[in-house]
Order: structure tokens, then sequence, then C-alpha cells
């Protein structure tokens, strides 16, 4: 029963931010930029999705390795495209993190490893994106002129950020107790293999790199949509704004982001 209200709520909350972010569009507007050009965007912008899916398998096969889950190339990029799509569907946005541990301990990684291997990609992604936004918040933030939404950035990015650091910290304490109490001692692994993967000669620098690609690539493809119809916006605009974006979607508020993401652009 509580799982159906908390779904309700969240349909609720999606239809109400999509109803207020679309009243407003003019789509016999929208439908006169489209035309024989806008299709090459279409399809430049689908196709960089599918990059960031690949670049996306890349990063989680150095960590799978680094949990003992290792992941060949094609299982990884079927098990990421499987996770995308429930990702869009499900009524939460960890719902294709859900598939994708329920795959890998399948193909005998085992629970603990597959589990290890998810959240640390996850907790890596959200590093990376909040030190991009950190990076571009002096020009983004000047492009955003309503207050409120200035203070919902800076609150949202520096809790993800302070929230990282936590994290990564929370792997270096010596304190023993940490490993052997049930309610840290998963985290704390988590974040030993975290530090290990990022600070690694071997794996550190791929792994940054693919990080902060992964969320280049998001940018790409707002670009790409905005080319296709042709809007007024410039590159540097949407790098400065889409991450912000691409942050609050993650409040797990909706249906996948849904609304969130709209009413926030």
């Amino acid at each position: 029963m509580r799982r159906i209200l908390l779904s309700t709520i969240k349909i609720l909350i999606s239809a109400a931010l999509l109803y207020l972010a679309l009243r407003k569009v003019n789509l016999s507007d929208l439908a006169s930029r489209i035309n024989i050009a806008s299709l090459g965007w279409i399809g430049m912008a689908i196709a960089t999705t599918f990059l960031q899916i690949f670049v996306g398998v890349l990063r989680w096969r150095e960590i799978g390795a680094a949990c003992g889950a290792p992941l060949a190339i094609r299982q990884a990029t079927r098990f990421n495209l499987i996770g995308t799509f429930f990702n869009q569907t499900l009524p939460s946005s960890i719902g294709g993190d859900a598939m994708r541990l329920w795959l890998v301990a399948r193909g005998g990684a085992g629970w603990r490893a597959a589990t290890y291997s998810i959240f640390v990609d996850r907790a890596i992604g959200l590093i990376a994106l909040a030190i991009i936004i950190v990076a571009s918040l002096p020009w983004s933030y000047s492009l955003i002129a309503d207050p409120n939404g200035r203070s919902a950035l800076l609150f949202v990015d520096f809790a993800a950020l302070a929230g990282g650091v936590g994290f990564l910290v929370l792997g270096r304490l010596p304190w023993p107790w940490l490993k052997h109490w049930w309610g840290a001692h998963h985290l704390h692994a988590c974040s030993v293999i975290a530090n290990r993967v990022i600070f690694s000669r071997e794996r550190g620098s791929a792994v940054v790199v693919l990080s902060l690609l992964v969320h280049v690539l998001t940018v790409v493809i707002g670009w790409c949509v905005v080319q296709s119809i042709a809007a007024p916006v410039v590159f540097s605009q949407i790098f400065q704004l889409i991450p912000p974006v691409m942050l609050i979607t993650m409040l797990p508020i909706s249906i996948a982001g849904w609304g969130v993401r709209e009413a926030t652009m």
C-alpha cells in the first residue's frame, strides 16, 4: 500500500510539473522549426546517446573489475542498454540500476559484488557531475535570474559535492567499527573501492576521464536537440545549464525525473 501511494504521488508530481513546463509551449511554432535538417541533428543526438551509454560501459567495467564483478564489453553493453531503458520507464530513476544489479548477480558475480559495482559507479558519476557544476558555477549562476533558482542550484550542488567528498573520506577513516557495524560496513567497503579506483595508477585517470565525458556527452545531446529546432541558444549556455538540470533531476520525487527535468530547464 505504501509503495502504491508513493508511486501515485510521483505520478501526480510528474504530471503537474509537465503541465507547468509545457502549458506555454507553442506547438505550431515548434512544428514549423522541424525540417529535413532537423532530422540530421536528431540522428546525431541519438548516435551520441548510444556513444554515451558505451562510455558508461567502459567506466562500469573498470569499477566492476575492482569490485570482483568483471564484465565483458558485450555483456556490460547489453546490461547498460537494459538499465537505460528501465531508468526511463519505471517509477524510479534507480529502476535501471536494479535491473543491472540483478543481471550481474545472476551472471555469477554474486549479489555483494554486483551491488558494490552499481553503487560505486553511481557515486563516482555523481561526484564528477558535482565537480563540473562547481567549475562552471561562476558562469551558470549569472544565467539564472530567479533568486529561488540560484538558491536551489547552490544548495543541491554543494549538498551533492559534500556528500561525494564525505563518501570518499569515509573509506580513509581508520576506525575499526566502520568495518564491522552493520549500518556502515557496506558503505565503508564501497568507499574503499571508490578510493582505490579513483586514485589508482592503473584505472584512476581512465575512470576520471570517462566520468567527465559521460556528462559532456549529455551536453552534446542537448546541443543537438537545440540545433534541430533552431533555438537561439549557444553551446556555452547549454554546457552551463544542463549539468545542474541533470543533478536536480536525480531528486527522487517524480517518475524517472519526468517533469522535474522539463520544469527545471
